[in-house]
């Protein structure tokens, strides 16, 4: 949505007559998309950071915790009365290090790597597509028609996503959701920590790869025409017409 409103306010203060007549419509649009997606990155990967740091400072705190009150226990014992001592004492597990000692099982490499293939891959095909949607409208107000219909497998992956793919990770609906390049980004990092095999994830990844070319050149041959449009309500019948002009 973001490349979107850029789209729309360069478009409304006809600064993109003069971009354009510098660069190629499609360097302009996949420029803008490149930019705005490694600003998203940038952030998730200092989340990535902050909680790498987070989770070994409550580590060693609980763990520095919990030493020193098993060396309080132990004190105690042996100052106390040693007729009160013969009763047998059963460890009591530390929930909150019992979690961090799960998280170390975790491997963060394969899904981390996945999360970022997935995030970089849907982005583009997206905001590709909104791209598109921002150089046919003047204004955010006439995005409304355009804008649903590309949200709508979004949408509907993510309720799935609780309804019914974490109960059923394995499922022919997972796998087709999970292939299917609008709705891999979800369906497949829901699937991931319950384990996928190996020629499923390849065949979704390649599947994305091949899905973002293909919505970047369909957005791109609406993306030329677009941006030079002004004054007119644009139906999906004229997006069709701007796709099939020629230069």
């Amino acid at each position: 949505a973001q490349v979107m409103r850029g789209v729309i306010e360069e478009k409304t203060n006809r600064v993109i007559e003069v971009i354009v007549s510098s660069v190629k419509p499609f360097q302009l649009m996949l420029g803008k998309i490149l930019g705005v997606g490694l600003v998203g990155l940038t952030q998730f990967m200092l989340w990535i950071v902050l909680s790498t740091v987070v989770t070994n400072v409550a580590e060693k705190a609980f763990t520095q915790t919990e030493v020193q009150t098993e060396q309080s226990s132990n004190s105690t014992q042996k100052t106390g009365d040693k007729n009160s001592i013969k009763q047998t004492q059963m460890p009591v597990s530390n929930p909150v290090m019992s979690f961090l000692n799960s998280l170390k099982g975790i491997n963060y490499g394969y899904i981390v790597g996945c999360f970022i293939f997935y995030f970089l891959s849907g982005y583009l095909l997206y905001s590709a597509l909104f791209a598109a949607v921002g150089s046919a409208v003047d204004s955010e107000t006439e995005t409304q028609q355009f804008m649903f219909p590309i949200t709508l497998p979004l949408l509907f992956t993510y309720i799935l996503s609780f309804a019914f793919l974490v109960n059923n990770p394995d499922s022919t609906l997972a796998f087709w959701l999970s292939v299917i390049p609008f709705t891999a980004p979800i369906a497949m990092m829901v699937r991931i920590p319950f384990g996928v095999p190996g020629w499923q994830l390849a065949l979704s990844m390649l599947l994305m790869v091949a899905g973002f070319i293909f919505t970047t050149w369909v957005a791109a041959r609406i993306y030329r025409v677009g941006v030079l449009m002004y004054g007119k309500k644009t139906s999906y019948k004229e997006l069709a017409k701007w796709f099939f002009y020629k230069e």
